[in-house]
């Protein structure tokens, strides 16, 4: 019997399992392979602008990621450094293999029990999660159920014509556990994702590539220090040229996107690179990183050119691109389609509404992206073991983090394409920077009982610090200052539109000329054509970050 039973070990999964274990429960985590937990299986990469947020936040309740990054860590960037510190996103460049061994440790110092199977079938009585069946006929009893599976529910891998069954490289689909998700009645529809071709770095003119140093100052991702100082590697840029544009279009009757091949969506901010030939056909190149992988191995991450075109059309747009021109592809590109639950039958626990003791986290709740899923997994795993041992759950406040942020517009609003963490999604941005994340939630992390010792000493240290003047001359102090006068304007805006829903938006508004109005947010409304801010407040995925931005317009036109 397990307090807790985790399926599926990815970011989600671990994240899950790690914070239920250091909640106090007796924790298993099911997975394929042991060697599989903690893989990166797209990008090896961790943070970004809304996505580092994230991570800093998981560290403040001592998660996994942001730790294992700074251990594998071998290029660091802090995105939008030239911006308000409201808007920097730390970025981390990891070694694979290093940031693996580095979450299979912490598991393994958790207490975490790590089990091998596929699960088929979940048990139940009187309306609350019993355990699960494996295909071996093995029966596991749990109290809670966390399903982390990830892409890999009734999943289909495409490369041009080629389609075949798998949830990952190598890695066969759920199927089985997809079916009952189905019978739950959970099941909302398919997303699609995909994945850009494998370089081998000795294959590539580095001399003819834009070089992109990592940062000179040792900043990390978590405030503990790891003791791991990797040696730092270069990265490189380039660009697509009309040549590759031309390469690519040849091959849209090949594409599995355009044949009509895959029902799913895919991600509105990360497109494939035949996604973006056609939509932003005017472009005459679009910009390339090329990532290296790991300190020992010659693969290099092509970011921004994810596809599912057939191999030859792969490797001879690939082989158009400066730099790349005798280039060896080790993998090539993939789509992967998988099936999705609809997170709004979620508690703000991520705990299904239908099912007691079932809770969901990842990208089976229809995000994207590595630090979307960790920051589930915290959520789902420390709230399973509250389920499990009568311990006070953990919610999240949309107005101190962006995991509220996130659970928040998950289970009010819905998906309907995979969701990606933003900063513009926040109405209160401002105030969730990261730099400030132990300030915002280290009350709320020691209160869960769910930090060790050395955290717990690091927050009241920090929290203690605040209250001294010197506390005015650190970078969080400075950036507090800076902002203050503009939260506090913030707070008044979001007063505002809170009093002011009846305020009439005119029949020739234009929705696309609105200040810090995502694209995403603009389609919505122009869809949806709502004659007053209340009736905008209504419509399925607008948030409260677009609403404030929409009154704001609307205020000044009516003047």
């Amino acid at each position: 019997m397990f307090d807790v039973l985790v399926i599926g070990a990815g970011h989600a999964g671990c994240e899950a399992a790690a914070a239920a274990a250091r909640r106090g429960a007796r924790t298993g985590l099911l997975t394929f392979r042991a060697d599989d937990a903690g893989q990166m299986s797209c990008n090896p990469s961790v943070g970004g602008v809304g996505k580092g947020h994230l991570v800093r936040e998981l560290d403040v309740f001592d998660g996994i990621m942001a730790q294992a990054a700074d251990r594998a860590a071998i290029h660091r960037r802090m995105l939008n450094r030239s911006k308000g510190p409201a808007v920097h996103g730390p970025r981390v460049q990891a070694d694979r293999s290093v940031y693996r061994a580095a979450v299979q440790a912490v598991l393994a110092g958790a207490g975490v029990e790590i089990l091998l199977g596929e699960a088929i079938r979940l048990t139940e009585a009187r309306g609350a999660i019993t355990g699960i069946l494996l295909a071996d006929g093995t029966a596991i009893a749990c109290r809670s159920l966390v399903i982390a599976t990830g892409t890999f529910l009734d999943a289909r891998i495409f490369i041009g014509e080629s389609c075949r069954k798998a949830g990952r490289f190598g890695e066969g689909p759920s199927i089985p556990l997809a079916q009952q998700v189905r019978e739950i009645g959970l099941g909302q529809g398919r997303l699609k994702t995909g994945t850009p071709p494998r370089l081998d770095g000795r294959t590539i003119d580095w001399s003819r590539l834009e070089e992109q140093p990592s940062d000179s100052d040792p900043w990390l991702m978590s405030a503990l220090p790891t003791g791991s100082d990797l040696p730092q590697l270069r990265c490189a840029i380039t660009r697509t040229t009309e040549r590759t544009h031309d390469l690519i279009r040849a091959g849209f009757h090949r594409s599995p996107l355009f044949a009509g091949a895959i029902e799913g969506r895919g991600p509105r901010y990360c497109p494939s690179i035949e996604d973006k030939v056609k939509r932003f056909g005017d472009r005459d190149g679009h910009q390339i990183f090329l990532e290296p992988e790991a300190l020992d191995d010659p693969l290099v991450y092509p970011n921004g050119i994810s596809t599912s075109l057939p191999e030859d059309v792969q490797l001879e747009f690939v082989r158009s691109i400066p730099g790349l021109e005798r280039v060896e592809i080790a993998r090539f590109g993939y789509a992967v389609e998988y099936e999705f639950v609809d997170p709004r039958r979620l508690d703000s626990r991520l705990q299904c509404l239908a099912l007691g003791g079932l809770f969901l986290a990842g990208q089976i709740n229809g995000t994207t992206g590595y630090e979307e899923a960790a920051a589930q997994g915290l959520v789902a795993g420390l709230n399973a073991a509250a389920h499990a041992m009568e311990l006070d759950p953990v919610q999240f406040d949309r107005r101190t983090s962006y995991m509220g942020v996130m659970i928040d517009d998950l289970t009010l609003q819905g998906v309907s394409e995979p969701y990606r963490m933003m900063t513009a999604r926040a109405e209160y941005r401002l105030a969730l920077r990261a730099d400030n994340a132990t300030t915002r939630l280290g009350e709320q992390a020691m209160a869960a009982d769910a930090v060790s010792a050395a955290r717990r000493r690091h927050i009241e240290a920090h929290l203690q610090a605040r209250g001294r003047p010197e506390f005015a001359d650190t970078t969080e102090g400075q950036a507090d200052a800076l902002y203050a006068p503009y939260i506090e304007r913030q707070r008044r805006e979001w007063g505002s539109v809170v009093a002011d829903c009846a305020a009439r938006i005119a029949a020739d508004f234009d929705f696309c000329a609105v200040p810090g109005l995502s694209t995403e947010m603009a389609e919505r409304l122009l869809l949806a054509r709502p004659e007053t801010i209340d009736q905008a407040s209504r419509i399925a995925g607008i948030t409260p970050a677009a609403l404030t931005a929409l009154h704001v317009a609307v205020s000044r036109r009516a003047a």
